[in-house]
């Protein structure tokens, strides 16, 4: 981490990255310092980024810092003068900033509405407009909070003469355009965060588009006066919401620009018509005869399940009865039916969707789990492909499907035996197809309706309708017609580049957190719009627990659910290479791994993976962007 802070941050004067620390103000082991007294310092981080934009949208973004205020023991005991959060138009300080200007203003400065700055202070030295010498504060362009609250009736002191630290939380709404700040204390520096207090010790309405630069940087500032203090950033975490670019240009055309548009676009569009229906026809002809091709050979290919006769399935469903309907997507319809020859039950899969999609669907499910062969994999019995007709055959999972079991209102609720049953089973149908099989099959489409139960609740994955393998020297899967998937398991990447590479552990992630907490990925609480999210809010308090299905109420394993959660937040990591691999997954589900380190604060979605850190215009089309420190 020591290494990540010099690349990403820039200190300022004095401060320095020592002894495990951001030292905003220096302390007696700084070399070349040679008084503590007056003296400021800051340390930006180097990324800037765009907070508002003209059409009136303004970036949220979510920080949380750890400090350590102490008062130097080489000098008198009184501390001063404090440590601020700040945001800045620019990465460098004010001269003569220190003492009561704390890093971020100056005499010349302050007060002015363009030094752009709006700071979060925490002040250990009394002011004439300070309620006391142990405050926090609200700056706006100026040292003189606009609002301020003392901690000592909180039983907090910023500089105690005691090792003492505090956990800071600062949460800014832009749509709201509201700032809040948490504090609490801490007893160390350890890797547990305690939970985030649930009132806000400030909060106050800001519009950042009125008070900071459209482009502005984050960091803290710090001095010293006659009094000193060391003023120490042991953890920093920071989420930034990303502001699309606004199309400015958009009202700008001159008279013959509008003129030749208004002309020019429909004649685009009809040629455009024209020669994409004459495309379409020309392909469908070549796909039909390819398609004719491709199924000849799959007749005579070693190892093929048996070809179905229409009418055999047919009255094996009854002529498939509405009665006899196990399930429906957007590929098509699944019944059960009864085959005669053998009174066998099975479940015939008829693909719905227009022919063309729906022979691609049928060919890429049926030439990949043919070859396929894994005890938590659902058979494939046989297939049919007749006029247009397209149908697979699979064995029958006398229990259904999983989410019937877990989103039942009237059925026995699920044991967590059989919930960690269930998970073992689909991490070890991953592991075969990402790893164990000669390609590498990635499924697309990983979720609880997929998963099949057979008649002793062991886990089948099925539904390979927007399977692919890859070949070996391949690692994703490009969609060139859009994201498939169902929402809340689809990975972040994928609706940016359209390939899967690491997707079906991001589902799993999502099923793990489906399964131990009863509620689907999807499910809006708390003011969260994916469970996931909830999830991790919830971790970063220290009470993940919270989230086990309660119908289960307290019949469960606590270390294992623990367990399980964890690695379900560590799939769900935004940032595809930081996802574990499913052998990994194998191990830890059955207790042979521990759980996997996971932040406390969810890692937010960059891409590409590795930005430049000074470029104002790479910060406009990415939700967020994170930055996370940890030095220790």
């Amino acid at each position: 981490m020591i290494d990540q802070a010099n690349r990403e941050l820039r200190p300022e004067n004095y401060a320095t990255i020592h002894n495990d620390a951001l030292q905003i103000t220096p302390d007696t082991s700084n070399p070349g310092v040679f008084s503590l007294q007056n003296q400021s310092g800051r340390m930006m981080l180097l990324q800037s980024f765009k907070l508002w934009d003209d059409d009136n949208s303004v970036a949220s973004f979510s920080t949380y810092f750890l400090v350590n205020m102490f008062p130097s023991p080489t000098m008198n005991s009184t501390p001063g003068e404090g440590l601020a959060f700040l945001i800045s138009p620019t990465l460098g300080i004010p001269n003569n900033s220190y003492g009561q200007y704390l890093g971020l203003t100056n005499s010349d400065t302050d007060n002015q509405t363009t030094n752009g700055i709006v700071a979060v202070e925490l002040d250990t030295v009394k002011q004439s407009f300070d309620p006391d010498n142990n405050h926090i504060g609200l700056n706006i362009h100026s040292i003189d909070s606009v609002v301020s609250k003392s901690l000592t009736p909180l039983n907090i002191i910023l500089a105690s003469p005691q090792p003492v630290f505090h956990n800071v939380w600062i949460e800014y709404n832009g749509l709201e355009k509201f700032i809040r700040v948490y504090i609490a204390n801490h007893t160390d520096r350890g890797p547990v965060i305690p939970p985030r207090p649930e009132t806000p010790i400030l909060e106050y309405q800001l519009n950042l588009q009125e008070t900071v630069q459209k482009y502005s940087y984050f960091g803290f500032a710090a001095s010293t006066g006659t009094s000193v203090e060391l003023n120490c950033v042991l953890r920093w975490d920071i989420t930034v919401q990303h502001i699309m670019e606004s199309d400015s240009n958009s009202n700008s055309k001159s008279p013959l620009m509008k003129l030749l548009l208004s002309v020019g676009i429909p004649l685009v569009v009809v040629l455009g018509l024209g020669a994409y229906f004459g495309y379409y026809w020309y392909k469908r002809r070549l796909v039909d005869r390819s398609n004719s091709h491709i199924l000849n050979r799959l007749r005579t290919l070693p190892g093929m399940p048996k070809e179905f006769r229409f009418k055999e399935l047919k009255k094996a469903t009854n002529n498939f009865d509405e009665k006899r309907k196990l399930g429906q997507g957007g590929y098509g319809v699944v019944y059960h039916g009864l085959l005669s020859e053998d009174n066998g039950e099975v479940a015939v899969k008829w693909f719905s969707r227009e022919s063309l999609e729906g022979e691609y669907d049928f060919l890429a499910e049926l030439t990949i789990i043919n070859r396929l062969r894994h005890k938590h994999l659902v058979r494939l019995l046989g297939w049919c492909h007749k006029n247009g007709k397209l149908l697979l055959v699979y064995e029958y999972m006398q229990k259904g499907s999983l989410d019937m079991h877990l989103f039942t209102r009237t059925g026995d609720i699920l044991s967590w035996t059989l919930r960690c049953q269930i998970l073992a089973g689909v991490a070890s149908a991953l592991n075969y197809l990402h790893c164990e099989y000669d390609q590498k099959v990635v499924h697309r489409d990983i979720k609880a309706s997929n998963i099949m139960l057979d008649s002793h609740f062991n886990a089948r994955l099925g539904d390979f309708g927007l399977a692919r393998a890859l070949d070996n020297e391949k690692t994703s899967y490009a969609e060139a017609e859009g994201v498939l998937g169902t929402i809340g398991y689809i990975a972040p990447e994928c609706f940016l580049t359209g390939k899967a590479t690491y997707s079906d552990i991001y589902a799993f992630g999502a099923l793990l957190i489906e399964v131990v907490s009863g509620k689907r990925p999807g499910t809006k609480i708390n003011g969260f719009e994916l469970m996931v999210d909830y999830v991790w809010s919830l971790y970063r308090e220290g009470r993940i627990l919270d989230v086990v299905d309660e119908r289960i109420q307290d019949d469960y394993d606590k270390e294992e659910a623990q367990r399980l959660l964890l690695l379900g937040l560590a799939c769900s990591h935004p940032i595809a290479i930081e996802r574990p691999q499913t052998y990994a997954i194998v191990q830890i589900l059955s207790g042979s791994y521990a759980a996997p380190p996971v932040p406390p604060f969810k890692p937010s979605f960059v891409w590409p993976a590795m930005m430049p850190i000074d470029d104002n215009s790479q910060a406009t089309s990415i939700d967020t962007t994170s930055f996370s420190m940890t030095l220790q």
